[in-house]
């Protein structure tokens, strides 16, 4: 079951609320995707939960003409967790699984900070607070590593989108590799370059402490983006109970690449059995 919305934000966003389970959990898509990159665990989470999926400003989703995204409001994750707030106390959420996938799960934890009661547990997937190395920290991108990739989106950016996909998911899985291919051609290159400075250029360690919310950390064995090292330090540092589950598939994108494996984690969290699905 689909609830239709007719409010604001939501619309703008694209919001559905899908399912009729008793809890809600909001699927947030993270840099240049949008909700299409949920659809392989999308079935099976709506016969348990109602689900909320939508489109963030950036997304060449948004219809046109794209007047939510400003690169000066989201020249950092507070516009975004901003929007989140808005648009769960729009549709009338509270106590929501959260599930953020990369710099959503940054967004999410920022949100959680700012209004707690909206959320009952963090899923934070593949989520980095900084990708820049430094003396004493692990983030997996030096800065000339950084520098190339902008000059890449900047110069030839859909000749980029077309190959990056390739890096951050398995290269075998070439289901995955398209949907995230086609969902990075659809956002404007200019968009893609500012947010992508956003992103890779961010640095939210020290919100980490005030996170209070129960998390679990999904990562996998092989992610390019986000080194093991993050993974820790994130445990070592998140405030509230934190679980860690280690998923095994190479790639930024184990929704895509294992969503079974994926779904299994919910089913560890609310004890629902996700496996004859």
């Amino acid at each position: 079951m689909e609830i239709k919305l007719d409010k604001t934000l939501s619309t703008a966003m694209n919001a559905r609320i899908i399912g009729s389970g008793k809890e809600t959990m909001v699927l947030a898509h993270g840099f240049g995707g949008d909700q299409s990159l949920w659809d392989k665990i999308l079935p099976a989470l709506t016969q348990t939960y109602q689900v909320v999926v939508f489109d963030w400003s950036f997304s060449g989703a948004i219809k046109e003409p794209n007047n939510l995204y400003d690169p000066a409001i989201y020249s950092s994750y507070d516009a975004f967790s901003d929007d989140l707030i808005s648009l769960m106390e729009e549709l009338n959420l509270y106590s929501t699984v959260f599930v953020g996938h990369s710099m959503s799960g940054m967004i999410g934890c920022i949100a959680s900070i700012k209004k707690p009661h909206l959320f009952k547990n963090l899923i934070l997937v593949g989520a980095s607070p900084r990708y820049l190395n430094s003396e004493r920290y692990e983030g997996g991108f030096d800065m000339k590593d950084l520098e190339q990739l902008f000059s890449s989106i900047e110069s030839t950016y859909y000749e980029w989108a077309s190959f990056f996909p390739s890096v951050v998911i398995d290269k075998n899985d070439l289901e995955s590799v398209k949907m995230f291919q086609e969902t990075l051609k659809r956002m404007k290159p200019e968009i893609g370059l500012s947010l992508a400075k956003t992103v890779f250029l961010s640095d939210y360690r020290d919100i980490l402490e005030k996170v209070v919310i129960p998390c679990t950390i999904v990562q996998t064995t092989k992610d390019i983006v986000v080194p093991l090292a993050v993974v820790e330090y994130m445990k070592r540092m998140i405030k509230g109970d934190v679980a860690v589950e280690m998923i095994d598939t190479v790639g930024h994108f184990p929704q895509l690449t294992s969503p079974l494996q994926f779904l299994e984690i919910f089913d560890r969290l609310e004890n629902t059995n996700f496996s004859s699905l």
